[in-house]
């Protein structure tokens, strides 16, 4: 599984999403189930999969998939397809 496949599966399992749904254009709080308790739901997540801390200002800062792959890119994980 690729980095990328990953940070999805990170993003399904914690917005409670089906196995399928897509998930690369998903933008905080465009999704219904994407809220401020789901957002430390995947913060967690996704520190958990990548075995990373993510800083205050980040968390923040994150805010679509497309930010959270350029987040994890400071943590020198490396997303790509």
């Amino acid at each position: 599984m690729t980095e990328l496949q990953r940070l999805r599966e990170a993003f399904r399992t914690a917005l409670d999403l089906p196995a399928d749904a897509p998930v690369d254009d998903l933008h905080y709080q465009d999704n219904e189930k994407w809220d401020s308790l789901a957002h430390m739901s995947l913060i967690a997540t996704i520190e958990d999969e990548f075995s990373i801390m993510i800083d205050t200002d980040d968390v923040i800062n994150m805010s679509s998939f497309a930010e959270a792959v350029r987040i994890l890119g400071k943590y020198e994980v490396n997303i790509n397809d």
